[in-house]
């Protein structure tokens, strides 16, 4: 049975209608007439649920945000423009200067230049562990700690972090759990785990054929009672949790962060993304079965495969433990050199070299030359790149084509 056949009957469901067009409507307008005063401060006052201005939201982003909520087991979502927007806005809402972030794994190459180069500049900083170093995590965390901030799965690093374990340090302390749970949509639960934020780039796996650029942010429901988010560590969020109660984290992320740096998603976007979701629960069970044959019969064949599926990786029995659902469809293959990393690629018949991850066709790239290119050597070594790392995302070919190819890109390659 597929592993996420609880979602096929549900995406299609929530994105299709019954009546009139089946397909969602794409709203492209910017704006929005109100008819007249009265309504119009309704509208500004929050009493009238109307569309304001698209840069505070989109009819139908207002749809997908629904679908993706309802996902994830939360309270309400807010779509962006791309994930990096996503990240901003989902931490731009919370901090502020003097503010510090604990940060946890391998993280994708934009989200560490944002976290060690740009935050900074505002007077937010940041440090970094491994996934294992739970003791020093928790040694790390001060007062002035607002978020503590983690991949599902380290990209391109392959590490898996054990999220309840991390998601209890964070809860014990009483601040936010955020999760970006890019790689693995269905396959991992953050906020059933104990987080409190998940951030998407829908631009990957959620979209899955490289049509739309997107993000999302999925927020838990403020609880009734005790609530981190009621501490004076977020006093900022109090004037929110007042007027809004359980969605106060979305009024929150939308007039602290969207209003005012703008990261808003396009209706054109959201519809290429719903499009996607429709389709999301086949292939992901197609992907990660994918990526466990191929990566171990290429570690068979003597390629340097990094992926937990692996008895060899150090996270294998937490990934069988506690990834049951895969992580994903990256995994990594290290041709010692940058120079076997590029003849690797340009002969493989099926990679489409890209940035990417999580399109409907195979793609690869060599790290250390493209994303990771200015980041120094021991920024490198801690996020795993090595000089010949060249980091794949399985696509929805015949996984034996994949390896067939990738057999003959090496031999001819040589």
């Amino acid at each position: 049975m597929n592993r996420f056949e609880e979602y096929t009957t549900q995406f299609v469901q929530q994105v299709g209608k019954k009546e009139g067009a089946i397909s969602p409507v794409i709203v492209n307008s910017a704006s929005f007439g109100y008819g007249d005063s009265e309504t119009g401060e309704g509208i500004f006052d929050g009493s009238v649920k109307k569309p304001l201005y698209s840069r505070m939201g989109n009819p139908t982003s207002g749809q997908l945000e629904q679908i993706l909520a309802h996902m994830d087991g939360g309270i309400g979502a807010v779509a962006a423009s791309s994930g990096m927007g996503a990240t901003a806005m989902a931490t731009l809402s919370l901090l502020k200067s003097g503010d510090e972030i604990v940060s946890v794994g391998g993280l994708f190459g934009g989200t560490y230049s944002y976290f060690s180069e740009t935050l900074p500049r505002f007077g937010i900083t940041s440090r970094f562990f491994d996934v294992d170093e739970l003791d020093a995590i928790k040694e790390a965390i001060t007062d002035k700690t607002k978020i503590l901030f983690l991949e599902s799965v380290g990209n391109p690093n392959m590490r898996l972090p054990d999220i309840k374990a991390i998601a209890d340090i964070a809860n014990a302390v009483g601040i936010v759990l955020m999760v970006d749970n890019t790689c693995t949509p269905l396959s991992v639960k953050p906020l059933e785990l104990g987080a409190d934020i998940i951030v998407y780039s829908t631009t990957k796996i959620i979209t899955g054929n490289a049509s739309s650029l997107g993000g999302a942010v999925v927020f838990r429901a403020i609880n009734e009672g005790n609530d981190k988010f009621k501490s004076e560590r977020y006093a900022e969020v109090h004037p929110f949790i007042k007027k809004m109660g359980k969605m106060a984290l979305i009024g929150n992320a939308k007039k602290r962060a969207l209003r005012d740096f703008g990261m808003s998603a396009n209706g054109f976007g959201s519809y290429l993304t719903m499009l996607g979701l429709e389709t999301l629960p086949l292939r992901m069970d197609r992907v990660v079965s994918s990526v466990e044959k191929i990566a171990k019969e290429l570690d068979a064949l003597g390629f340097v495969i990094n992926h937990p599926v692996l008895p060899s990786h150090p996270h294998h029995e937490r990934y069988v433990n506690q990834f049951s659902q895969g992580c994903g469809t990256l995994f990594t293959i290290d041709m010692g050199s940058k120079e076997a990393a590029f003849a690797f690629l340009n002969a493989s018949k099926l990679i489409t070299i890209t940035a990417n991850i999580g399109d409907s066709r195979t793609l690869g790239l060599h790290m250390a030359s493209t994303i990771y290119r200015d980041f120094d050597e021991s920024v490198r070594e801690f996020l795993g790149i090595t000089a010949g790392l060249i980091r794949i995302s399985v696509g929805l070919e015949n996984p034996d084509d994949i390896i067939n190819d990738f057999s003959m890109a090496r031999n001819s390659s040589f």
